[in-house]
């Protein structure tokens, strides 16, 4: 019974107990069932066991840069320097330790959003309807399933009633889709098999009877679950820009070594003190507190996204968010509200009703040229022709709409959506359904046919007669109609009339409305034998256009993320015509765009498909493995891809994508497994408020960056000169990694909080393979590192030639570059601004790094026991105000630079 047969939605629905070994009627016996439940396993998916704390931890350490401060702490144990190598070693454990303390805080927020699932399921066992677990549920069960029943396991139909089913979480179709027992084509499209029921699905409305075909694993859901277990995630942005970083700095720690060794020998440094300054040279040039700078600007963008409702699982996706190009979301319950909206009644003389109000909540009014319309006391519209079309609308109806259960409680569907959105539609006009139908009740049915797309419903009327209300496709109804309802009055459907009324639903389609068509017979009897074909000579009553209604936030996410360079593609289970109009009206397409189906994107090669990408806005009915396809292509043609999905198909392209983006509400647990962000609301606007912080966070860590190498670099030169000057080194590694680890550290931590500029999403994407120190960085740092240069080492030498004491000098030196890196940390809050236009108060984080790092160079300075560790001297006031006028140079310099190129933009 393990063997996953494709097939079972081509055989003859007779033919499927047989072939299972088991009667329908009887159902299987417990202890066949118990069998077959020994030899598959349990119908569930093989659950993925979290990462190991280990796991998680040793995973923070893959960075060229930590390995580069490994190998520091190496050689300075190696030369004796045990105090180094400890203190570069606390710096790799607490990255590694605060990484993986926010990688499993997030996935604690995530298990959090996961919902109870203690799903059952009804299935014939021992000729008994009998309730189970959903996971004891095996091969040959037959399931009963009714409205509201989630279905278990793939099965084959075998007897229904008007049975429909939503199967948005597997095809992506947002429509429930009608089922039948009869069997359909072999090579029949998954999202076409009308046979079948899917695990993971639920019965919109109907009811009926299914054998199981497949469990677990084995069913089209295990099967998608599968191909996303075995994706492969690409690298993300950032690791690749630190991974050529850590390159970077490698080969130029290693050249600087060299450089060293050569300079000593030919000025005959001894061995030993050579060896101790080319090792602090090294240790000097590497920036010991970026990693942990990275670990929690990511970690403060996960914050700051928590708030704005996206849960990110993995640390990296924040910044892989800021490089972002193009988002692929879907449709349904993403840009729009997933709630089906009757937003248009054309009735059959042209007359157009226009609805107000969108979703299930029945608030808004109905206005007939500017008139309000509504019901009064004994429940009739005023307008004759509009109030029998509404009473049509929630007769010819098996849905139904729950109040809410309290006050601030939305409003609960109960049935096809469709139908819950007609049903709203004449709660809105002031109709009362439940009072509607007692007393028009209903006498015989039509249930709805897929074939013939109609449904009809026989109701006793108030005049004696009954009547019949007839609903479905526009071209389906009009077929029967001889008449048409004008001003009251039933009117020959002539040539005329009938051109001007089979127009309507192509104009109403046009505007991404879903139509159905309305009539009426009057006197009429619904006969089981002949069918729909006892309505003919109906009276048209008029038509209505649905749709689901785009987020009302939607259409202004789009329109930032086109200003900030993002370009969004629909990928959507709907039709593409559907798709299309509701991609133009929130502006995520423009008229030239065009629109493709599974079909269609089937038939192109890859090279066929990139010439039709740059003009393709939205991809309609695609398959899992076509998601695949087109994340994978956008990523050939460098593209950085964010995929959003709720479904398990999308499971496979959320891994795939540079960033997967699944929902918290709607979504699946396969999908949220899969991605790397989860956003709580399913909001398209929560993702791009996410971006935005993305590019908050990737902005702060290059401003990390320019502080932390244009120091490591600064020390490098100052310690180099010294050296080829024939002076002593003017700092002891000790004080280098004071430097380095503490004045740094909380200055560079704190830089990290630095709130938006304002202009984050006026900005292109970052590119793909832009290196983490691009030219602008490197401009600055040539201004930058030459100014704590010249400070620095000329404070050095000019206290030198006055007779200053070798310890007071190299303490004022070393209190100086300190000084230097406060004033170099207010030029790196922004590459444009001046620093006194920018509030300190807007970062209180920084403003207290400041004062802590003063306070604890004071410490270092002028307390005797930190004298002795750090090899420091006390000096007095006089130095430290010349100190710290000679250090603010730093900050003229950036001043002056900032000043010139803000003139130069201003220009015209």
């Amino acid at each position: 019974m393990g063997v996953r047969d494709l097939s079972w939605h081509a055989r003859a629905a007779a033919d499927v107990g047989g072939a299972l070994g088991v009667d329908v009627n009887v159902g299987l016996s417990s202890a066949d069932a118990a069998a077959r439940l020994a030899a598959d396993g349990k119908n569930a998916l093989p659950e993925t066991p979290p990462p190991s704390t280990l796991r998680v931890f040793l995973r923070q350490l893959k960075s060229p840069l930590i390995f580069l401060l490994l190998g520091a702490a190496v050689l300075a144990l190696f030369i004796g320097e045990r105090t180094d190598a400890a203190v570069i070693a606390v710096v790799v454990v607490a990255n590694a330790v605060i990484g993986a303390f926010q990688e499993g805080r997030a996935e604690r927020s995530l298990a959090a959003l996961k919902r109870l699932t203690g799903k059952t399921a009804r299935i014939v066992r021992d000729s008994h309807e009998v309730e189970l677990d959903a996971a004891d549920v095996v091969v040959g069960d037959v399931l009963v399933v009714g409205a509201g029943d989630a279905v278990a396991a793939d099965a084959r139909v075998i007897d229904h009633a008007t049975l429909q089913v939503a199967e948005a979480a597997l095809t992506g179709e947002s429509v429930p889709v009608e089922k039948s027992a009869a069997p359909v084509d072999v090579d029949t499209p998954l999202a076409e098999r009308t046979s079948m029921l899917f695990a993971g699905t639920y019965v919109a409305a109907g009811r009926a009877r299914a054998v199981v075909v497949a469990t677990g694993p084995r069913t089209e859901i295990g099967h998608i679950a599968d191909l996303a277990t075995s994706g492969e995630e690409p690298p993300t942005p950032l690791e690749r820009r630190i991974a050529r970083l850590g390159r970077v700095v490698i080969f130029l720690a290693l050249a600087l070594f060299v450089v060293v060794v050569v300079v000593g020998l030919l000025r005959n440094v001894p061995l030993h003190e050579l060896f101790m300054v080319a090792v602090s040279q090294i240790v000097g040039l590497v920036p010991e507190g970026l990693p942990v700078a990275m670990t929690v600007a990511l970690a403060v963008g996960v914050q700051r996204m928590a708030k704005r409702n996206a849960v990110v699982r993995r640390l990296a996706a924040v910044e892989t968010l800021g490089s972002t190009t193009v988002i692929c979301t879907d449709k349904t319950g993403t840009l729009t509200r997933n709630e089906m909206t009757a937003t248009t009644l054309v009735l059959a003389d042209g007359r157009v009703v226009d609805v107000e109000g969108t979703g299930y909540a029945p608030v808004g009014t109905l206005r007939l040229n500017a008139r309000v319309l509504g019901a009064d006391a004994n429940g009739n519209v005023d307008d004759l022709d509009v109030d029998e079309l509404l009473r049509a609308l929630v007769l010819c109806n098996d849905a139904s709409l729950l109040s809410p259960a309290e006050p601030d409680a939305p409003w609960r569907p109960l049935g096809d959506p469709t139908e819950v959105a007609l049903v709203t539609l004449g709660m809105k006009a002031g109709l009362v359904p439940d009072e509607l139908r007692r007393r028009h009740r209903r006498r015989a049915e039509l249930p709805f046919d897929s074939d013939a797309r109609l449904m009809a419903t026989q109701h006793a009327s108030v005049d004696g007669d009954d009547v019949v209300y007839v609903k479905g496709a526009p071209e389906a109804v009009l077929a029967l109609c001889a008449r048409a309802r004008c001003g009251g009055d039933d009117v020959a459907l002539d040539d005329a009339v009938r051109a001007r009324v089979r127009d309507v639903p192509e104009a109403l389609a046009a505007r991404a409305l879903r139509v159905l068509a309305v009539a009426v017979v009057r006197g009429g009897r619904i006969e089981g034998d002949v069918g729909f074909a006892a309505l003919q000579g109906a009276c048209l009553l008029g038509f209505v256009g649905e749709i689901d209604p785009p987020r009302d936030e939607v259409k202004e996410a789009i329109a930032r993320c086109r200003a900030a360079g993002i370009r969004p593609i629909m990928v959507t289970g709907d039709h593409k015509v559907t798709g299309l109009a509701i991609a133009r009206a929130i502006g995520l397409a423009d008229d030239g765009d065009e629109a493709i189906d599974g079909r269609e994107l089937a038939a192109l090669d890859d090279v066929a498909l990139l010439a039709r990408l740059p003009r393709c806005s939205v991809f309609a009915r695609v398959q899992p493995a076509q998601k695949l396809r087109i994340v994978t292509l956008l990523q050939a043609q460098h593209d950085v891809v964010a995929m959003t999905g709720d479904g398990v198909n999308d499971a496979p392209a959320l891994v795939r994508a540079d960033v997967g983006v699944a929902m918290g509400k709607s979504g699946t647990e396969v999908a949220r497994d899969a991605a790397k962000i989860v956003l709580v609301d399913d909001n398209f606007a929560t993702l791009v408020a996410a971006v935005e912080e993305g590019r908050v966070v990737y902005r702060n860590i290059k401003k990390a960056v320019l502080l932390l190498l244009s120091t490591s670099f600064a020390e490098v030169i100052i310690l180099l000169g010294a050296m080829a000057l024939g002076y002593p080194p003017p700092f002891h590694a000790v004080q280098i990694l004071w430097n380095n680890l503490v004045t740094e550290g909380l200055i560079t931590v704190n830089l990290i909080m630095e709130p938006p500029e304002g202009d984050e999403m006026g900005r292109p994407p970052i590119a793909p393979h832009e290196p983490l120190v691009d030219r602008a960085m490197i401009l600055r740092m040539a201004l930058i590192v030459p100014s704590i240069v010249v400070v620095t080492l000329g404070w050095m030498l000019w206290r030198t030639a006055t007779g200053g004491a070798a310890e007071q000098v190299q303490t004022e030196t070393f209190t100086l570059l300190a000084l230097c890196e406060w004033f170099n940390v207010l030029n790196c809050r922004s590459a444009t601004r001046s620093a006194f236009s920018m509030r300190l108060f807007a970062n209180p984080w920084l403003l207290g790094g400041l004062l802590i790092g003063n306070a604890l160079q004071a410490l270092v300075v002028f307390t005797a026991p930190l004298q002795r560790v750090f090899r420091t001297v006390p000096f007095g006031v006089g130095e430290v105000v010349a100190l710290g006028a000679v250090a603010s140079v730093v900050l003229v310099v950036e001043e002056l630079r900032k000043l010139i190129l803000r003139r130069r933009r201003a220009r015209p």
